[in-house]
């Protein structure tokens, strides 16, 4: 790693500040040439009957860890990937050491765009069995929220802030939602010519479209797409029934449940025949 023009290429961490074993509870191997070298290939395992090893020009044994991550990568996605995403707990060592045998061994780079999402806690607590704090998303179900709940309010926070799970903000993610959905119902109530005396600006129009899609391509910024909408469909709700073009909800809908996956369409169907 001594050799690379950049090892510590995320800017969040200081190399200074660094664990030596790079791992928490792993002890310098004074061995390494750099304390930060990690292993290829491994030739000897912690476990007696180690059941996954091959035959190799460096011994019989198996890949180290960040190689299968590389491996799969390459096999199924090519040698330079678009983005690459993971958890914040990954960007060191594990995607510094993705980088660094993948662009060693191809000569190009390994990903354009990296993307690391934040934890999630529990009432500003870490997530822990020991602490009682873990819901799955069946116990989420069983106490009356839908998935979509919980996305909406996954949705609220940036993947790169630390969020916060509590029913309270459950509750209003859910009442977000709800909101939502009764103005997609709208389009059951209104057709797709409007009067000629109507504004010219139809509502909703193709612009809020575009402004959400440009909120999600900076950044995935999907708290500032979710106030686009909450701003667009404040402004349906208020709006005389005649002058909301069908088509054009319909077209926001549309763009909305393809960006956030909120199945606005699909959770707000018209009564059948």
């Amino acid at each position: 790693t001594s050799k690379l023009k950049q090892y510590y290429i995320f800017n969040d961490f200081n190399e200074d500040d660094l664990a030596v074993g790079v791992r928490e509870g792993v002890d310098e191997d004074t061995n390494k040439r750099n304390k930060n070298d990690f292993v290829l290939w491994f030739t000897k395992s912690k476990f007696e009957d180690q059941a996954l090893k091959w035959d190799s020009p460096w011994g019989v044994g198996y890949p180290g860890w960040h190689i299968e991550c590389s491996g799969i990568s390459m096999k199924h996605l090519g040698e330079d990937l678009d983005i690459h995403c993971g958890g914040i707990d990954n960007a060191f060592p594990h995607h510094t050491n993705e980088i660094a045998q993948s662009e060693t061994a191809t000569g190009v780079r390994f990903s354009n765009y990296w993307l690391h999402n934040n934890f999630m806690t529990v009432n500003g607590t870490k997530i822990s069995k020991s602490l009682g704090n873990v819901f799955t998303l069946e116990d989420i179900e069983k106490k009356g929220y839908s998935l979509l709940d919980l996305r909406m309010l996954v949705l609220q926070g940036s993947y790169r802030n630390e969020g916060n799970f509590t029913f309270s903000t459950l509750d209003a993610a859910r009442n977000r939602l709800n909101n939502w959905r009764n103005v997609a119902a709208l389009r059951h109530q209104i057709h797709s010519t409007i009067d000629n005396n109507a504004d010219e600006e139809k509502i909703p129009s193709y612009a809020v479209s575009q402004a959400i899609i440009e909120a999600i391509s900076d950044d995935l910024s999907t708290p500032a797409a979710l106030k686009i909408i909450d701003d667009a469909f404040s402004k349906i709700s208020t709006t005389p029934l005649a002058n909301i073009n069908r088509q054009s909800l319909i077209q926001l809908l549309e763009t909305i449940d393809s960006a956030l996956g909120i199945k606005l369409i699909d959770s707000t169907s018209d009564i059948s025949d």
